[in-house]
């Protein structure tokens, strides 16, 4: 399922329309991500956990090469799925 048929999928299952919910998912998944830009956590209970996760540097390897190099420190997205949401996928 991608944006567009979810957003399909919720007008049906609200009654909205289609642009209402076009913009409520949008800013949705914007105060998510500026959450999570800043450091915050956002969880949302029997979903899961939207959080930023450190990375160190370490040593890499080209794998055309073999040859060492150094992979910089980053920050990077995470999310950790909730019980009731991997039970539920899990049947």
């Amino acid at each position: 399922m991608n944006k567009s048929e979810l957003i399909d999928a919720a007008a049906a299952s609200t009654g909205l329309s289609k642009n209402d919910v076009t913009k409520t998912l949008d800013s949705i998944l914007s105060s998510i991500s500026d959450a999570v830009q800043q450091g915050d956590r956002v969880s949302l209970t029997g979903f899961g956990t939207f959080e930023r996760r450190e990375r160190a540097a370490r040593t890499g390897r080209n794998p055309q090469t073999g040859e060492e190099l150094q992979v910089a420190a980053s920050k990077a997205p995470a999310f950790k799925p909730a019980k009731a949401f991997k039970d539920a996928v899990n049947g």
